[in-house]
This record gives C-alpha cells, structure tokens and sequence, in this order.
C-alpha cells in the first residue's frame, strides 16, 4: 500500500490488533484506533503516538453512530480491520440471550455497522477491510455455540461485502487464525478450566505478518481467505 495509508482498526489494545498496530506504526502509515470509552483511547493514543482514536462501545452498535457523529472521522481510509471480538463460552442449555446477544453485538453486528460508516472512504481510495475471522468460523464445537455462530456470520457479512464492492476496487480479506497467545487465549483456557500456556500457541505477531501480507498485496489480486494455524 502506499506510505502514509490510514488504517482503521479495533482490538488494537492487546494480542493481534496491538501486533498490527505496533507494524503499521513503525512503518510509518497513519491509524485510528477504535476505543470502547475515553479512558481506553487515551491510553491507546499514549502507547502509538500521533495516532488518533475513535470511540464507540461495539456491544451497542445502535449507539455507534450517534457516538461518531460527535467526533471527526478521518477523509481518507485505506483499511478498516476488524480484529477486535470477545467470547463467552457456555452450552445451548445453559447461555442466556444476554450472553447470544453480546457476542453477536460485538463480533458481527457492530462490524457491520463499522463498514457501513467507512464505506464512502473506502471505496474513494480502493481500500481493503480485513476481517479476523477464527477458526470457529468454518466449524463449531461444544460449548462454542454462540461465539462460533457470530464468527460465522461475520464469514457471511465479508463475503456478501466482497461481492457487493468487487466493482468499487474495494478488497474483502477475511483471516482465520487458529488459537493465538493473547489475552483472549487466556480467558478461553480459564473457561475451559485447563492451563494456559501461550507458548503452544501462535504468536500474535505472525497473524500480523498475514494480515500485513495481505494488505500489501499488489493491485492485481486478492486474497479473500487465509487459514493460518499453530505451526507446532
């Protein structure tokens, strides 16, 4: 992409989304880091520099426009990546809509509503949305209902989105990464009551070095999707 592209990005706060952040920072290209409250994207602004913030709480979506419509959105946008997702692991019988409705707020709905507001930039610029999917959006198991259900929704929305801009030059690059030492990996492990031990699991920064991979591809192609999975 060219220097000084301006990204989008959630989850920048820790695991794969500070990862991405922490590379295209250092490379120089300008970012606006989603907050969930004030509080958060003052200490996303100190940790990345020259950086600007957003703030919106994805588990409400229906607030995020009214939140945005108080702040300045950027003119340029080159990439929206949607790496920010939360889970709460439980079974069929035992998760309330509360806990459904979180999950699918956070890691679909709000996605959505993301994309709807930066569309104009992206498709003025030929830009890219990335989506960091998970392995839970190709298969489910126990106890991964919900989160899986949102994560294959958010399968669905890329790949409508894909078709829908294909003609506006925007690209749709969704990533599926397999379990990833992160914050996130911790909690997961705590809920399924087993040890953690990130050392068994993908570094943050190799998802980055995809996603990245992906992003810089040339004009001339696409990579619509990208399984990565721990390598040992």
């Amino acid at each position: 992409m060219a220097v000084m592209a301006t990204h989008v990005i959630t989850g920048a706060g820790s695991g794969i989304g500070a990862a991405v952040a922490r590379r295209l920072h250092a490379r120089g290209d300008d970012l606006v880091l989603h907050a969930r409250d004030a509080g958060r994207a003052k200490e996303l602004a100190a940790e990345f520099p020259g950086a600007r913030t957003l703030v919106g709480d994805l588990a409400d979506p229906d607030r995020l426009s009214w939140a945005f419509s108080h702040q300045s959105l950027p003119d340029r946008v080159d990439s929206l990546l949607h790496v920010a997702g939360v889970v709460d692991l439980g079974r069929v019988g035992d998760l309330t809509p509360k806990s459904w409705r979180h999950q699918l707020n956070v890691n679909l709905v709000a996605p959505a509503e993301l994309t709807r507001h930066f569309l104009p930039q992206l498709r003025a610029s030929r830009g890219q949305v990335i989506f960091v999917n998970s392995g839970a959006g190709l298969g489910a198991h126990a106890d991964w209902s919900a989160y899986a259900a949102s994560k294959h929704g958010l399968k669905a929305l890329a790949d409508s989105l894909r078709e829908e801009e294909h003609a506006n030059g925007v690209r749709v690059t969704t990533v599926y990464p397999g379990r990833t030492a992160s914050p996130m990996q911790a909690k997961v492990h705590q809920q399924e009551g087993k040890d953690y031990d990130p050392s068994k699991w993908i570094d943050p920064e190799s998802v980055a070095t995809t996603i990245l991979m992906a992003l810089d591809l040339p004009r001339d192609a696409e990579v619509n999707d990208l399984t990565v999975r721990p390598g040992r």
